[in-house]
Order: C-alpha cells, then sequence, then structure tokens
C-alpha cells in the first residue's frame, strides 16, 4: 500500500474486539453541536477516506476547540511541587513566629527562620529540576503525523489534528488519538501499554484503535473520533493523576511530632506568655515600663527551640544530595522521599514487558521437520531481512544472516486474525530449493492445512503444546509447491481471497523467547537477599510469565495464576497474593486492586510499569517506579524514572535509602532530644515565673553548634544498615529521657546561679540597667548557653559513635568555635553574651560534665533495652 493511494476496505473481522470508545455518527453530532457548530456537517466515512476534511471542515473544528491537544501529564505541575514543600505544620509555625520578629523590628534573631525558608527552597528546586528533565524528555518524543485531507497527504504536528481527521498509519507510528479504521491491510497493534497484552493485535475495517497504542505490522486509516483530553489514555491518565501524599515514614515521623507539637502550643504559649509577664513584674509593670517586647521575645524563642526544624532541613538536604547521586546514576527522583521508600519496601512487583525484558523477541532454536534440506534456511534469512517484518520476524535476522535475491512472486503480510504470514518464490511449477510457496505462522493455524496424516498431525500438536508450555513462543514453517484454488494472475499463489496454499508439507519448527534485560537477574537475586518479595505481573499468558520468571534465574517463582480467576474481594485477593508470585492475564484495573491487596496484608509495595495500563498501579503503590521509555502518564504519576530503563539501578537506590533512613534515624535522636528540653524549659521556667535565660540568637547558635553542622556531616556519612520498623518510638525512647537531662541540668545552673547571687525574683536586670548588679541578665544567659552547649556536644559524641578520624575531627572543630563564641568580641556582642563571674562558669562546666555522665548512662541503658535491634549509631 502507498501512502499516497487510500486502501480498499477490507472486511470486518469476526475476531475483532468491541468498541471501546463512542464512534456514532450521533455522538459525534452531538459533540460538535455542543462546542458550538452550528452545522456540523457529519461525513460519510467513505467520503473521508476518498478526500478526507477540507480546509474549511479542518478550520471549523480548530475554532470549536477539538484539536488534538494533549494534557499536560509529562510531569508533575510546580503548584504540586510547591504545595508539597510550603503548605506545612512546620511552616506555618516557623512563619507566624518569624513575622513576629520582624514587627518587633528584631532582625538579628530571624537565624532560626533560615532552616525553614532553606528546607523549601532546596525540596522545591530539586523537584522542578526533576519535572523540567521529564519535560525535556517528552518534547524529545513528539513526532509528527499524516493526515489525508483535500484528497492528498499532509504531515502536521500531533496536536494539529482535528476530530474526524483521516490519519494514516503504518509500521513503527504510534496512534495518536482514538479512532475507528476505515481501511486496513493487515494493520497490527500493539495496544500493551493500554492493556498489558504482548501480542499484537489485528484491526480489521471497523475496528477502534485507541491512543498511545503503536503499529506493529501492515497499514490503514483511521477517523479518529476522540481528541486530546477526550481520549482513552487522557481518561486513563486523569484517574491516576489525583495527587496522593508520598507514604514516607520519615515525613510523617515529622508530621506527627509537628501536630504534637500543634497541639501543646495553644496552651503552651499562654503558659510561657504568663510567666514571663510574671517574671518581669506582672501586666501593669510590662505595660508600664513596656517591656512586652521582652515577653514576646522569649515565648518565640521557646516555641523556635521546640520545633525540630534542622531535622526537617536535614531530611530534605539527605534526599536532595540522594537524589544528585543518583542522577548520575539515570535515576530520576520525582518526589525526595522516594529515597527512603524503597529502604522499607518488602514487596516489589514487576511488570514483565519492559522491566524484565526488552519488549523484544529473539530466536531461541529451529528443528529441522522434512527428511531433506529444501532451503528453509534461506527462507528464514529473506523473511527476516524484510524491513516491514514484525518483531518475531525480525528475530531471524541474526540467526539466519544469509538472504540471497529470492525472486519473490506472492506474499501475505502476518496478520494476528490468521496467525501467519507467506511468501512465494518462483511462478507454480518453478523447481529449486527455495522454489513455492512458505507458510510461517502458529502451529494451530499451520497444522491442520498439512498434507499429512492425521497421527502425525495430532504429534506435531502435542509437540507444539509441549514448547508452548515452557513460555515459549512456537511457529512452524510449511512449504507447498502447489497454488491455492484461489491463485489469479496477480497473486499466483495465493489469490484475492487470502487463503492457504494446498499440499502444505512440514519445513520445521521454530522457537522465540522474550529477550530478557542483561540487568534483570543480578538485580532479583539482589532483592532476594535483602529479603523483598517478587511479584511478576503481566497481561501475558501465565505460562509465558513463569517461563521469563525462570529464565532470569528465579529458582522457584511457582506456577503461574491466572488473574482472571482472582476473586472480587482485597482479603481473598490479599489470600492469593501471599500463595503466588507470578500472575499473567492481569487486567489494568487488576494491577492496582493486587496492589492495594498486598498493602491491606501491611506490606510497603513498589510497582514497576511502563505503559498506560500500569499508571494506576504505579500511582497506588508506595513506590511507583517508571522505566526511561514509558507512557508520559506513567512517568508523571510515578515516584521515580530509571531514565535509561535499566532494572539494575535499583540497588543504587536502595543503598542511598537505606543510608538516608538509618542517618535520619541517628539524628532524630539529637534533634527530638533537644525538641523534649525546649519544651519542658519553657514550661519549667514559665511555672516557676523566671524570666527565659536565652535570645532566639543564642538558641540558634547552640543549635548551630552541637545539632546543626554536625547533622550535616553525618547524615552524608555511608550507612548500610537495613531498615527496621519504628523509627519514631525508638528515637523517642533516647529522646526523651535525653531532652530530661538537658532541662536538669539548664535549671541547675540557673539555680546555682541565683543562689550565688542572692536573687530569686522572677527578673534580673539587664547590664545596661544596674551595671553594679552581682548578676545580670546577659551573664545567665552567657552561663546557661555554655551548660547547654557542653551538654549538648557530649550528646553529639555519644550519638556519632562508632568514633573514627572524621568524627574526632569534627567534634574538635565544634569544640574550638564554641570557645571562639565566648572569646571574640564580635560574637560576644551579636549574641549580646557577657562572661559570668568565675564560680558560676567553673559551675556552668561541672553541671555540664554531670550532665554528660547521664547521657552516657541513658545511651547504655538505651543499647540494652533494644536487645538484638541493630545498632543504630553505626
Amino acid at each position: 500500500m502507498s501512502e499516497s493511494t487510500p486502501l480498499r476496505n477490507s472486511a470486518a473481522s469476526s475476531h475483532s474486539e468491541p468498541s471501546q470508545v463512542d464512534v456514532s455518527t450521533e455522538h459525534r453530532h452531538t459533540l460538535l453541536t455542543a462546542r458550538g457548530v452550528a452545522d456540523p456537517g457529519i461525513i460519510d466515512d467513505d467520503v473521508l477516506l476518498k478526500s478526507g476534511l477540507t480546509d474549511a471542515q479542518v478550520h471549523t473544528r480548530t475554532n470549536a476547540g477539538l484539536t488534538n491537544i494533549q494534557p499536560d501529564d509529562s510531569s508533575r505541575s510546580l503548584a504540586a511541587i510547591l504545595r508539597t514543600h510550603v503548605l506545612t505544620l512546620f511552616n506555618l509555625v516557623i512563619f507566624l513566629c518569624a513575622l513576629g520578629i520582624i514587627l518587633m523590628g528584631r532582625w538579628l534573631d530571624l537565624l532560626f527562620a533560615i532552616a525553614g525558608v532553606s528546607n523549601v527552597i532546596i525540596g522545591v528546586v530539586q523537584e522542578y529540576s526533576a519535572k523540567r528533565k521529564l519535560d525535556r524528555i517528552a518534547l524529545l518524543h513528539q513526532d509528527g503525523i499524516i493526515v489525508h485531507r483535500n484528497g492528498e497527504h499532509t504531515k502536521i504536528q500531533l496536536d494539529e489534528a482535528v476530530l474526524d481527521d483521516v490519519v494514516f498509519l503504518r509500521a513503527g507510528d504510534q496512534v495518536p488519538a482514538d479512532g475507528l479504521v476505515l481501511a486496513s491491510e493487515s494493520l497490527d497493534i500493539d495496544e500493551s501499554l493500554i492493556t498489558g497484552e504482548a501480542d499484537p493485535v489485528y484491526k480489521p475495517t471497523g475496528a477502534t484503535v485507541l491512543s498511545g497504542t503503536s503499529v506493529v505490522a501492515g497499514n490503514g486509516y483511521f477517523r479518529i473520533t476522540g481528541v486530546g483530553a477526550d481520549s482513552h489514555a487522557a481518561k486513563l491518565t486523569r484517574r491516576a493523576r489525583k495527587f496522593t501524599k508520598i507514604n514516607s515514614e520519615l515525613r510523617t515521623a515529622l508530621d506527627k511530632v509537628a501536630s504534637w507539637i500543634t497541639i501543646a502550643l495553644i496552651p503552651l504559649i499562654a503558659v510561657v506568655a504568663w510567666g514571663q509577664i510574671k517574671a518581669l513584674g506582672g501586666w501593669d509593670q510590662v505595660i508600664a515600663d513596656g517591656t512586652m517586647n521582652w515577653a514576646l521575645i522569649a515565648t518565640i524563642s521557646g516555641i523556635t527551640t521546640m520545633i525540630p526544624q534542622g531535622l526537617a532541613l536535614m531530611t530534605t538536604i539527605s534526599f536532595a544530595v540522594a537524589a544528585l547521586t543518583l542522577s548520575s546514576k539515570k535515576v530520576l527522583i520525582q518526589e525526595q522521599p522516594a529515597v527512603e521508600i524503597l529502604a522499607r519496601v518488602d514487596t516489589v512487583c514487576l511488570d514483565k514487558t519492559g522491566t524484565l525484558t526488552e519488549g523484544i523477541m529473539q530466536f531461541s532454536q529451529a528443528k529441522q521437520l522434512a527428511d531433506t534440506d529444501h532451503g528453509w534456511k534461506l527462507v528464514l534469512g529473506h523473511i527476516g531481512a524484510d524491513p516491514n517484518a514484525n518483531i518475531t520476524a525480525a528475530a531471524l535476522r541474526d540467526p539466519f544472516p544469509e538472504t540471497p535475491n529470492l525472486p519473490q512472486t506472492d506474499a501475505i503480510a502476518f496478520a494476528s486474525e490468521r496467525r501467519w504470514s507467506a511468501f512465494a518464490f518462483g511462478q507454480p511449477g518453478a523447481i529449486g530449493p527455495t522454489a513455492g510457496a512458505w507458510v510461517l505462522g502458529a502451529p494451530e493455524s499451520i497444522i491442520p492445512a498439512l498434507k499429512v496424516d492425521e497421527n502425525t498431525k495430532n504429534q506435531y500438536v502435542e509437540r507444539a503444546k509441549k514448547l508452548s508450555s515452557t513460555g515459549k513462543r512456537t511457529m512452524m514453517l510449511a512449504r507447498s509447491m502447489v497454488p491455492s484454488d484461489a491463485a489469479t494472475a496477480e497473486h499466483p499463489w495465493f489469490g484475492e481471497q487470502v487463503e492457504l496454499p494446498a499440499h502444505l508439507s512440514p519445513a520445521a519448527v521454530l522457537t522465540f523467547e522474550e529477550k530478557v534485560r542483561d540487568d534483570a537477574r543480578e538485580t532479583l537475586e539482589y532483592f532476594q537477599e535483602q529479603g523483598v518479595q517478587l511479584k511478576v505481573i503481566s497481561g501475558d499468558s501465565p505460562h509465558t510469565v513463569a517461563a521469563v520468571a525462570r529464565q532470569i534465574g528465579w529458582e522457584h517463582p511457582g506456577p503461574g495464576y491466572d488473574a482472571r480467576q482472582l476473586p472480587d474481594t482485597i482479603e481473598e485477593m490479599a489470600q492469593v497474593m501471599d500463595q503466588y508470585s507470578v500472575f499473567g492475564r492481569v487486567s489494568p484495573d487488576q494491577k492496582e486492586q493486587m496492589v492495594k491487596a498486598l498493602q491491606y496484608r501491611g506490606h510497603v509495595v513498589a510497582m514497576t510499569g511502563d505503559g498506560v495500563n500500569d499508571a494506576l498501579a504505579v500511582k497506588t503503590a508506595d513506590l511507583g517506579i517508571a522505566m526511561g521509555d514509558a507512557a508520559a502518564a506513567t512517568k508523571a504519576v510515578s515516584r521515580m524514572v530509571l531514565l535509561d530503563s535499566k532494572f539494575s539501578r535499583l540497588p543504587h537506590v536502595l543503598s542511598e535509602g537505606r543510608k538516608v533512613i538509618a542517618n535520619m534515624e541517628r539524628l532524630a535522636h539529637l534533634f527530638l532530644a533537644k525538641t523534649s528540653y525546649a519544651f519542658l524549659f519553657v514550661l519549667f521556667f514559665s511555672l516557676l515565673a523566671w524570666q527565659y535565660p536565652a535570645l532566639p540568637r543564642q538558641m540558634s547558635t547552640a543549635d548551630f553548634l552541637f545539632i546543626g553542622i554536625a547533622s550535616f556531616i553525618l547524615a552524608l556519612m555511608p550507612n548500610p544498615r537495613r531498615y527496621v520498623p519504628g523509627f519514631l518510638s525508638r528515637a523517642l525512647k533516647f529522646a526523651i529521657p535525653s531532652g530530661i537531662v538537658l532541662v536538669v541540668a539548664l535549671w541547675g545552673i540557673n539555680w546555682y546561679a541565683r543562689v550565688w547571687a542572692g536573687d530569686f525574683s522572677g527578673v534580673l536586670p539587664f547590664a545596661e540597667e544596674d551595671p553594679t548588679a552581682p548578676l545580670v541578665m546577659e551573664q545567665l544567659q552567657t552561663a546557661t548557653f555554655i551548660t547547654l552547649t557542653l551538654t549538648g556536644l557530649w550528646l553529639l559524641n555519644v550519638i556519632s559513635r562508632p568514633l573514627n578520624w572524621q568524627k574526632i575531627m569534627m567534634l574538635i572543630v565544634l569544640y574550638a568555635v564554641f570557645i571562639l563564641v565566648l572569646t571574640v568580641p564580635v560574637l560576644l556582642w551579636y549574641h549580646q553574651f557577657i562572661l559570668p563571674p568565675t564560680p558560676i562558669i567553673i559551675a556552668a562546666v561541672a553541671i555540664a560534665v554531670l550532665g554528660s555522665i547521664g547521657m552516657e548512662i541513658i545511651h547504655r541503658i538505651h543499647d540494652a533495652r533494644m536487645g538484638t535491634a541493630p545498632d543504630l549509631h553505626k
């Protein structure tokens, strides 16, 4: 068939599938009139096939908005990214505190807000860069299409097609929109991206085609019936694109802590404000001398210290660094917590086609059936060399490289409804090793036509069944020297009615198998060693799927389960999912339900996929992984994209995920200890009606010394520890006792300083107010800073164990910075520090030593209670 000549209509096949889209004249009329087209002018299909739309008809449909403009579904939207990172409880509390500081003009006390702003910027920049990369990839894969307009072929862009356009399809083309086939010449469509079925589907005249499918053989014309957002793929994409929050244990733990703090803040703010106002002499005194700002600053200082925003920042930084590391390995992280999720995954659902296999066939073996070689190898070489060969025939090129210039006189392209193709060389009556008609097809289509006795036919049938049961695709090659009864001068062997020739004799039986990805075996072995269970899911037959599993070295995949027998309820489906590991004949909706069934049993599920049919399951899974050559919709809803489609990239992701979650658990001990002491500190001092002995800038520096810079270093260190559930509870069991030790130490130095000064009133004077006072507030703040920082640095020492030279150097540098803060004049001025009398300095250090001993005791008790749990500090 040429591109410039419309096809002759072929009869509709009884094998065609039921229509999946509304293609009726009434539907087209309704669609056009709904868009404001006064005279829709519905054109008869025969007229369309002959001449296509006119320019005027195209213009009318374009103005009505009936163009094939595709939804922007190549990646997550910027709004979704901003919503994820900006709209959090942490950010709300930080924003309100920062607003209070700004309104009071205390700009130097805004240091605490830097972590919150950095957290948002880093997260948004990383995920937006991933979005832009996916968008660029999508643009590179936009090809033009050929439409039939004004009686001739015209090449246009995908989004320029309109409703009722007649599109010409040929092998290798992707179907740009939903439509109805007007003419077909052995048109075979690969619908695996939509249905999961690997075998091509024959599309005769009157059959429907869906956007996102592709042509593997033959050619034809179809009329567009659904454009843009009205297409089947777009509707499926809309279902998959509904926003869902990723199930991150780290983020969930942070959200829990944020919600607890938020709930506690309302009564706590009241208590703290009351305590600070009372410490300053009560409402009348505060209003009279204008010290209300000091009460507000003390309240904000206590609140911001409680919020583990540093943990949120370090989590974001760790995710971002992991994403950057993985991007160099061709892994694109779309949502930061995806790195962590793979470390927690205990079940991986694999889509066979495109994940374990490359989606192409490879030759396995050939068994000669005839007594003598009648040139069948030369014929197979000729078939494989055909530039229009389908994926099975193309697999013959390498094993049969000899391609003589055979005098081809007739041919029939492969069609899935017939399940055979044919070639003829020479005219009937010619003699030679390749002369005659050769038919290559499925055994069940060829064997009944063989000119052999019934016993021999039965033997061939049994042999074919045996080969098929191994999961291999079996084909038979047969030869005839006699043309069919329908032969004509133009078609001397097969005739116009496309009939098998008479007197077929068997020549050879061939087997093919799907080409397994080179990295599949090693990757599956790795996951099995890590205790991750595997589920292979496919639209292919269960036998084929099980055979592929065995081919990649999966020793005990078990028998394949036919998903058409799956129960409807989640509970019963979950039982089946526990019993079987290989599933065939799985529909797109079933994939989603199977993921939900596994989650129902408490599994953390990862799902790989490449087709539009995988999009819902990929979105539903805890971790959706798309291949680089996947459908745009699937990549958009996935959390992670393997850009080079190599399954072997996942172990790298697992390693990064383990490092992130193990290091974050270590740091959570540190940050939540700070939250614990801060909560108790402000509450305790407010109930005592003692003025809060710290400014926001002082607390920010203390955080920086024993939490900030150290947490950044520790977060990026290697940590191969396997994930263990219960992250937050373990962290709290260590953090709360540590926080109690810290607050007791802080109470101790404040109590001693007041005893030494002989002043137990709630408020101490500032230096500018009473320079002769035995103890001023700046000195008490300095003593508090010394005790807090020294005790906190020992807590850091405990959490960093086992120590190596990098960690020792880190601790030495931090102690040096601590000394500089207390000795460099500009730093003393910035922090408003005044060194207290020597007895108080000695007391501050001594109490810090006692606090450090308390940290050691807690560390040992915690490790003993964890029993057989892995060492969390390694």
